[in-house]
């Protein structure tokens, strides 16, 4: 059954939007676009964002200083829309928000999603949650502010419409937006391309420190708390870092440790052709896309890679088998 927008808002009073934990690109370009929407359409609704704080390369798209970075335990919504999360657990310190509402509504593209709200819109050939955002609204409604978060989103998860999640219909979205008047280039630039001076660092370190295994088609690179504090790096610094680990020529696996706590890491998965790895991570406990995934892990920085690289071989096809006709 189509899910259509204004069933969802129907007889709604209050009503809040949330995202994943470490918000990225397609993240808040998601809930902003359909935050700013919402505020448009329906003015008579009022309508909260709980994310984590939002990269300052973010600030670019309207409205994010309204972004509430706390919950207030009293605090009851008719409707609460989870964005971009597989999970309720992903949605880290709003979760008692989506728990306590009256109805939930989820929006995602993560193949890992059991659709664990109350209504679910769940594509995982989708590109991005933007995407999906996007053929919900009425296409003509849709103002320059929220096109340009929507725009954000969608280049931000095909890798600037790079990646094997980039279709034709995502490529005819993306026109659409452009047609609202926005200054593509100016986003990509500001909220992709650009890098602060500590942003470089921290890849730099990331990138010198990197070893190649697996006979070379596997990538791995560690940033650990102390260098995060050396560099005075948060979180949102180490964005694009498993990306460009991935790009290394002849690899097909790359893996990214970053430190969280002592025997704690957040790893990021990224491959090109052959490797699933939504499944490895998913078999971790994490989730996310074939060719993007996340999971936390606990044990020494060596445990959590031999564990990785223990699944990774078992989906690498010996180089004779390769691009093989069946």
């Amino acid at each position: 059954m189509k899910i259509v927008l204004d069933d969802i808002m129907r007889e709604k009073h209050k009503v809040a939007l949330g995202g994943h934990v470490r918000p990225d690109g397609d993240c808040v370009g998601s809930c902003m676009g359909l935050y700013l929407y919402l505020k448009e359409q329906y003015p008579e609704v009022e309508t909260d964002l709980y994310l984590e704080e939002v990269p300052e390369a973010f600030d670019i798209i309207e409205a994010t200083d309204e972004v509430k970075t706390q919950i207030n335990e009293s605090d009851v919504y008719d409707l609460f829309i989870c964005l971009d999360c597989g999970d309720a657990q992903r949605l880290g310190f709003s979760r008692p928000l989506f728990e306590r509402a009256g109805e939930t509504f989820c929006i995602d593209h993560h193949i890992s999603n059991d659709a664990f709200a109350d209504h679910n819109y769940i594509v995982p050939d989708a590109s991005s949650t933007s995407e999906l955002v996007f053929t919900l609204l009425d296409a003509g409604k849709i103002s320059r502010s929220a096109a340009e978060a929507l725009y954000m989103g969608i280049a931000h998860d095909t890798g600037v419409f790079q990646y094997s999640c980039t279709s034709p219909e995502t490529m005819e979205i993306a026109a659409e937006l452009m047609r609202k008047g926005i200054d593509s280039n100016r986003i990509i630039e500001k909220t992709y391309y650009e890098k602060t001076y500590i942003q470089n660092q921290i890849l730099g370190r990331a990138l010198l420190e990197s070893m190649l295994i697996m006979d070379k088609k596997c990538i791995v690179s560690v940033i650990r708390k102390h260098s995060m504090e050396f560099f005075q790096a948060k979180p949102s610094d180490l964005e694009g870092i498993v990306s460009q680990l991935r790009q290394t020529k002849g690899v097909e696996v790359a893996i990214f440790l970053h430190e969280i706590a002592p025997q704690k890491f957040k790893v990021s998965l990224r491959s090109k052709e052959q490797i699933d790895v939504s499944e490895i991570a998913q078999y971790y406990g994490g989730g996310g896309h074939v060719r993007a995934a996340g999971v936390i892990m606990e044990g020494s920085s060596h445990d959590v890679i031999n564990n990785i690289t223990a699944r990774i071989a078992l989906q690498m096809k010996p180089e004779s088998e390769q691009d093989v006709p069946s």
